[in-house]
């Protein structure tokens, strides 16, 4: 069952508009048979009407009555390009999406005079099915016409055309070509191309730098003994800090529920002894402790904004993977806008409750993701808006719009299709994006700005279950339909079409929203079998590179595109495949038997104190100051030196 809502011009203006001194109105006479262009212009309502309840009477009277002929003629030729008499000159095409052209300033096009009184309205004419299989997907650019506002965001809403145009002939067209757009042999290949090089120099330079910082600062506290593990610490490097990588993953395919069961060597079940063969239990927890992405002394927050201020230590990471992410990949045309939650439960000022999330609690994510197979093209954790650009009179530069329009910096354009919730949507965002080369649908809160009232203080009770109401503005839709709920939907091209599920009828717009939104969804529901992320963490944002990392990987499977990978068998052969490329080389056998055994002492901690470092000789288990040159074991001088080196 399809209805309307009649809207008025006046309905979507929220924005407080110049008073003007209200013209005499022609003569609106139903029986008039006057076909002339000069009449018919004069049909459409004017904005500056004092009256809009008795100018909605006047036309749902004319409405409801049988037309004669020459007037459904006038009707349908109404604004259209037929309407004038001669062609426009000095009006040259434009390569520009058609919506962009209705806001051009009037100083750079030479208009036609009856197009600054014309309503917001597409050609009402109703297309033929010949005439729709004859229409190309992408429309020829034309000329300003009658029917293009010159304010983007004044809309007038009316009620949908009979019969109602394809949502093929106003989406946007598309022609990219979607995919990697670099070959992949094998998940190593994949991988390293977001983990460079570079990213991980730098990494290995910073982890290096904190773990100096770390240790100064325990030796000017006080808070450093010989038992500490940072007494310990020798620079890393690239190929260690891969396999530190590589561990990283294992533990998200082998789970256990405690950090240092994974280096159980006992003969049991739960032995799993290849992890303390590329790594030992306490370099492990020396590189988790000492793991750094940003230097701390080049924080200056008199620079930095709230937000940046604290993101600081991880934003180099984000930076590297989000220019990783889109240069490696070009979207197909469906891409879903929506938030993610990692689970952290600790007090942290940007936590964030969402109920709906499996986390609940925990650090949020916006995320722009591909609807078909979940890559995660471009992210932006939330610490916190920033509204230094906020300008009342520009309804897109608040802090949703302005972060959709960040999220999708360098798609312009292109033919995409956005696919957002009620958090987002907004008629004013969704005639952007028309303006920008997108297409957007999802759905809406009726309480937006410029929604028209009409459809704003529909409740629950005043409609059926199946019924469809709505209105146009020409390139934004609004649908209100009742199922089980109210709920509304906001369109650039999917009009008021429905259709029949079984019993129950659908808008189509509700159809595709239900195909196409789950992007991010997607990309969670595949990281979830890998849990990186749910080992216990101290500090947070090395919980939000675990994520990352994760999330890259899941990248990686969907850059290699070989459909004979499965998830699982893809971070196997990763993980193996980075062990082999960055083991650590072999110690030298001629040179561990040409030295000679002899004891020595560990160097003091503090020069000024007589301490040395200790540590548990391999035979007895207690504390010792020596060792043994040769092996580089530490052991008890008198007690266990002799006995371990007869025995071995």
């Amino acid at each position: 069952m399809e209805q309307y809502v009649e809207c008025g011009s006046s309905s979507g203006a929220s924005t407080p508009k110049k008073t003007s001194t209200p013209k005499k109105r022609r003569n609106l006479s139903p029986r008039s048979n006057d076909s002339t262009p000069k009449k018919r212009r004069n049909l459409s309502p004017r904005s500056d009407d004092p009256s809009p309840k008795k100018r909605r009477n006047l036309i749902n009277s004319f409405s409801d009555r049988p037309r004669h002929d020459s007037e459904i003629t006038t009707a349908l030729n109404y604004g259209s390009e037929e309407e004038s008499d001669e062609e426009e000159e000095g009006i040259a095409e434009l390569a520009v999406p058609r919506i962009a052209r209705m806001f051009m300033d009037e100083d750079d096009a030479e208009v036609n005079e009856r197009s600054s009184n014309a309503t917001l309205e597409r050609s009402p004419q109703s297309p033929r099915p010949a005439d729709c299989a004859s229409t190309p997907a992408s429309p020829t650019p034309v000329s300003p016409t009658a029917m293009e506002p010159s304010n983007k965001f004044q809309f007038e809403w009316r009620k949908f055309s009979t019969p109602q145009i394809e949502p093929h002939l106003r989406r946007e067209p598309f022609s990219q070509i979607s995919g990697p757009t670099v070959s992949f042999t094998r998940p190593y290949e994949a991988f390293i191309a977001i983990w460079d090089r570079e990213i991980m120099e730098m990494i290995v330079r910073e982890t290096n730098i904190y773990a100096q910082q770390l240790a100064t600062t325990m030796l000017e506290n006080g808070t450093i003994c010989p038992s500490s593990r940072i007494t310990r610490w020798h620079d890393t490097n690239v190929n260690e800090l891969y396999t530190y990588f590589a561990i990283v993953l294992a533990m998200g395919v082998v789970i256990k529920s405690r950090l240092n069961e994974y280096w159980n060597t006992s003969n049991d079940i739960f032995s799993t002894p290849g992890f303390s063969t590329k790594m030992s239990l306490d370099r492990f927890y020396l590189l988790s402790a000492c793991l750094h992405f940003n230097n701390n002394k080049d924080c200056n927050s008199a620079l930095l904004t709230r937000p940046q201020a604290k993101l600081f230590k991880i934003k180099p990471i984000i930076d590297h993977l989000n220019r990783k992410f889109s240069e490696l990949y070009s979207l197909s045309q469906n891409v879903a806008l929506d938030e993610s939650l990692t689970m952290w439960k600790g007090w942290l000022e940007i936590n964030q409750f969402i109920p709906n999330k499996a986390a609940t609690v925990g650090i949020k994510t916006f995320e722009l993701c591909e609807s078909q197979t979940g890559y995660l093209w471009r992210f932006e954790v939330y610490a916190g808006h920033d509204t230094s650009a906020f300008q009342e009179d520009d309804p897109v530069s608040g802090k949703v719009p302005a972060l959709v329009l960040r999220l999708l910096n360098g798609l312009e354009h292109k033919g995409h299709t956005i696919w957002m919730d009620n958090y987002y949507n907004s008629p004013s965002l969704a005639r952007e994006l028309k303006i920008r080369g997108f297409d957007c649908a999802g759905t809406l809160r009726t309480n937006r700005q410029f929604v028209p009232p009409e459809l704003a203080s529909i409740t629950k009770n005043d409609m059926i279950v199946g019924q469809l109401l709505g209105c146009t503005s020409g390139d934004v839709d609004i649908v209100v339909w009742r199922d089980k709920n109210l709920v509304a939907f906001i369109s650039t091209y999917h009009a008021l079409l429905a259709t029949k599920c079984g019993d129950t009828v659908k808008p189509t717009v509700a159809q595709d929203y239900n195909l196409n939104m789950g992007g991010v969804d997607r990309k969670d529901q595949q990281l979830a079998m890998y849990p990186l992320e749910r080992k216990r963490h101290k500090v947070w944002y090395k919980k939000i590179f675990k994520r990352l990392l994760n999330a890259s990987v899941l990248n990686s499977y969907i850059l290699l595109k070989n459909q004979s990978w499965e998830h699982r068998k893809f971070r196997k052969a990763l993980i193996t495949d980075l062990f082999t490329a960055h083991r650590a080389p072999a110690p030298n056998p001629k040179s561990i038997a040409t030295s000679v055994h002899s004891p020595a002492q560990y160097s003091s901690i503090n020069p000024k104190k007589t301490d040395r470092l200790r540590r548990r000789c391999v035979v007895c288990k207690k504390l010792t100051a020596t060792y043994c040159k040769a092996c580089q074991l530490s052991m008890c001088t008198y007690t266990c030196y002799e006995p371990y080196h007869t025995a071995h």
